[in-house]
């Protein structure tokens, strides 16, 4: 039985500590840039926050245009500089 509509979603990790600047990096695919800055969503949405204790461990955002996930890491350790 062959599936048909069922697109393949990437899932790409970016680790915060390993990006240099002010947050802001390339989406992994499409080079679109994505900043902390953006609260439009018009490029990207978050589709689902970690939380461990008070802190964020991980924050999932989804490409607006493109449907990819980027899972973003490292916040602890940036907090801890």
């Amino acid at each position: 039985m062959e599936r048909q509509g069922l697109k393949q979603i990437q899932v790409h990790t970016i680790d915060l500590t390993k990006i240099e600047g002010n947050g802001e990096f390339s989406c992994p695919n499409f080079r679109v840039t994505i900043s902390p800055e953006d609260e439009t969503e018009s490029v990207h949405s978050v589709l689902e926050t970690k939380v461990r204790n008070v802190s964020l461990k991980e924050l999932t955002i989804v490409s607006t245009e493109y449907g990819s996930n980027i899972s973003l890491i490292g916040f602890i350790s940036i907090g801890r500089r």
